[in-house]
């Protein structure tokens, strides 16, 4: 390895650093979302919002996933903000650039300078963490609000009246003698 020129020229480990300090910052932006979110979950129990279960279900998804593809657009322009710092696209380049790291979409028609390209596959690695975890708290706020809005539960069985059966008559003639029971048709 030390005949290596990444290891000689010393800049991976600058690199590194300056790209874990952004997915930091990156993850940290992710935690305050995420706590919001979850926060806002609390408020589904009040019994203004039970009246409208599955309103405040679609209403509930549609502002989780809004707010997180916000956030992941924040922390794209915050990736796109790191490569402008250092210079590692052009400046018109960097958000787009960022984009496709964050998302691994990879199209490599935009490439980040020799010294900084590792930021590249940081950003990636970074998005690919947060993206799952966006898509695992989307599925604990369906699962949790679906639960608490009672939206799961089965329908409640519909209870037939109970039909009240009519007493047998009993024959006169059977007073002295066997019971018989006569059917009314």
């Amino acid at each position: 390895m030390g005949d290596s020129a990444v290891f000689n020229a010393g800049w991976v480990p600058v690199e590194l650093v300056y790209g874990l300090c952004f997915s930091l910052v990156n993850i940290a932006i992710h935690c305050v979302v995420i706590v919001s979110l979850v926060r806002f979950m609390r408020g589904l129990q009040r019994k203004d919002v039970q009246l409208h279960r599955v309103l405040a279900l679609a209403l509930t998804m549609m502002l989780t996933t809004a707010v997180l593809t916000l956030s992941h657009m924040i922390q794209v322009w915050i990736w796109a903000g790191a490569y402008t710092l250092v210079g590692s696209v052009k400046e018109g380049d960097a958000y787009y650039f960022a984009f496709v790291n964050f998302t691994t979409l990879g199209y490599g028609d935009v490439l980040g300078v020799p010294r900084w390209r590792i930021l590249g596959p940081i950003t990636a690695a970074n998005g690919m963490l947060l993206f799952g975890s966006s898509t695992a708290l989307m599925f604990a706020v369906l699962t949790r609000a679906g639960t608490m809005l009672h939206v799961y539960d089965p329908a409640p069985a519909r209870k037939r009246p109970v039909r009240r059966k009519k007493p047998a008559r009993i024959a006169e003639a059977s007073i002295g003698g066997p019971v018989d029971i006569q059917k009314d048709g």
